[in-house]
C-alpha cells in the first residue's frame, strides 16, 4: 500500500466504474446469484449474501429487482449455473493484475481476458503468479460522518479491525479474511449500514507509473471490466497526486 495516494487510486478506478453504473447489476445479479445458492436465501444467516445485496444497493440496484434475482437463484429452475475464477498476469508497464470472474463458461471467459492481457502486451500468467504480491483483506468504507477519526479507530480495534485510514470523505476499515464478517456486523450494529463491505486484494508493493504508462493501463482495465464474466480487477499500480487528478477530470 502507498497509503492515501492508492486509496485516491482506488477512488479513480471506481468513478469509472461508476459511470458504467447499468453494466453493473448483471455483475451484481450473479454475485447475488451464486451467494443465494451457498447458503440460505435469508441475508441474516447467509453473510456472503448480505454483502452482495449491500453491493446491489451501492449501485442503486432496485429492491424488487434484488428480490427475484435471490428468488431466482434458490428457486426450482435455479437460473444460471456460475463458478468462480481467478485470473493472475501482468500488464501494461509490468504492473500485476488479479482478475476475479464468475462464469457460466470457462472456456470463453479464459479466452476472453487472455486476448486482454496479450493485446495490452501483458501475459496471463498461472494460478499465483502474482497473487503473492498482494494482500487479501476484509474492506469495510463507511463515509466520514458516520464518526470521528478516533471513534471509528476505536471501534473498529475493538471489533478485531487491523486498521482505520481516515480521509476528508471516508473511514476505510481493514480486517484480515477471517474476522471480516464479524468486524462488519459490530460496526454495522453501531454506526449502520456501511457504504460498503468486500473481500479486497491490496499489493504489498505499487508500481508508480507516468501518464503515458497510466493511459494505456486504464484502457487495459476498462477492456477487462467491460467483460460481462468480469466481478472485480486489482493492480498494484500508484499514481503521483497530481497526474491522478488529471486522468479523473
Amino acid at each position: 500500500m502507498a497509503g492515501h495516494s492508492q486509496f485516491k487510486n482506488i477512488m479513480h478506478r471506481k468513478g469509472a466504474q461508476d459511470a458504467r453504473r447499468a453494466k453493473q447489476f448483471g455483475k451484481v445479479i450473479r454475485e447475488l446469484t451464486v451467494a443465494a445458492r451457498e447458503g440460505l436465501p435469508d441475508p441474516a444467516a447467509n453473510p456472503r449474501l448480505r454483502a452482495a445485496i449491500a453491493a446491489a444497493r451501492e449501485v442503486n440496484m432496485p429492491k424488487d429487482t434484488i428480490e427475484r434475482a435471490i428468488k431466482k437463484a434458490t428457486g426450482a429452475g435455479g437460473g444460471d449455473d456460475y463458478v468462480e475464477v481467478r485470473y493472475e498476469g501482468y500488464g501494461p508497464a509490468g504492473v500485476a493484475v488479479i482478475v476475479e470472474a464468475l462464469t457460466d463458461n470457462r472456456n470463453r471467459t479464459a479466452s476472453d481476458v487472455r486476448a486482454a492481457f496479450s493485446k495490452s502486451g501483458g501475459s496471463m500468467g498461472e494460478s499465483n503468479s502474482v497473487s503473492f504480491m498482494f494482500r487479501r483483506l476484509g474492506v469495510i468504507t463507511y463515509p466520514a460522518s458516520a464518526a470521528t477519526e478516533d471513534d471509528m479507530l476505536d471501534a473498529a480495534i475493538e471489533a478485531g479491525a487491523e486498521n482505520v485510514a481516515t480521509t476528508a470523505t471516508a473511514h476505510e476499515v481493514t480486517c484480515e479474511v477471517e474476522s471480516f464478517f464479524a468486524v462488519r456486523d459490530v460496526l454495522e450494529t453501531r454506526y449502520g449500514e456501511p457504504e460498503s463491505a468486500k473481500l479486497d486484494w491490496r499489493p504489498e508493493n505499487t508500481v508508480t507509473l507516468d501518464e503515458e504508462k497510466a493511459r494505456s493501463l486504464f484502457k487495459f482495465l476498462d477492456v477487462l471490466e467491460d467483460n460481462d464474466d468480469v466481478q472485480n480487477v486489482y493492480a498494484n499500480f500508484d499514481l503521483p497526486d497530481d497526474l491522478a487528478e488529471k486522468l479523473s477530470s
